[in-house]
C-alpha cells in the first residue's frame, strides 16, 4: 500500500465512505498494531547504525564512512527516513480501520433504510 494509498484509504474511512464490522476487523488492527510496534521498535534502535564504521586513517576510509553514516540515519533514502515512511502508513492504516469501525453501524443502518423504503 503506497503513502497516496493509505492516506486515501484513511480519508475514505474518516468520512464515513466506508465502514467494516468491528468484530471482523479485530485481527487486522491487531496485526497492524503488532507491526507499528515492531517499526517503531527498529526506529529506537536505528541511531545506533549511525555510527561510522572504522575503515582505517584515510581520505576515501573516511568518505565511505561518512557516507555509510548518513544512510542509515539520515535523511532522504537512509534506513531511518524508510522506517518513518512505514510507521506513517501502519499510522494512516490503523486510523482508517478505526475510523471505518465506528462508522460501520451507521452505514449498516442507512442501506437498510434505503432498501425498506424509509430513506
Amino acid at each position: 500500500m503506497g503513502n497516496t494509498d493509505a492516506a486515501a484509504f484513511k480519508n475514505a474511512a474518516v468520512n464515513g465512505q466506508l465502514g467494516v464490522d468491528p468484530d471482523a476487523a479485530q485481527n487486522v488492527l491487531k496485526k497492524i498494531r503488532t507491526g507499528k510496534d515492531s517499526v517503531e521498535n527498529l526506529l529506537r534502535n536505528a541511531g545506533s547504525l549511525a555510527e561510522a564504521p572504522k575503515l582505517g586513517a584515510n581520505p576515501v576510509g573516511d568518505a565511505i564512512a561518512a557516507k555509510f553514516s548518513q544512510r542509515a540515519d539520515g535523511g532522504g533514502d537512509s534506513y531511518a527516513q524508510a522506517l518513518q515512511n512505514l510507521y506513517g502508513q501502519y499510522q494512516q492504516a490503523e486510523d482508517a480501520i478505526v475510523a471505518a469501525m465506528s462508522h460501520y453501524h451507521q452505514i449498516e443502518q442507512d442501506a437498510s433504510d434505503a432498501l425498506s423504503g424509509r430513506a
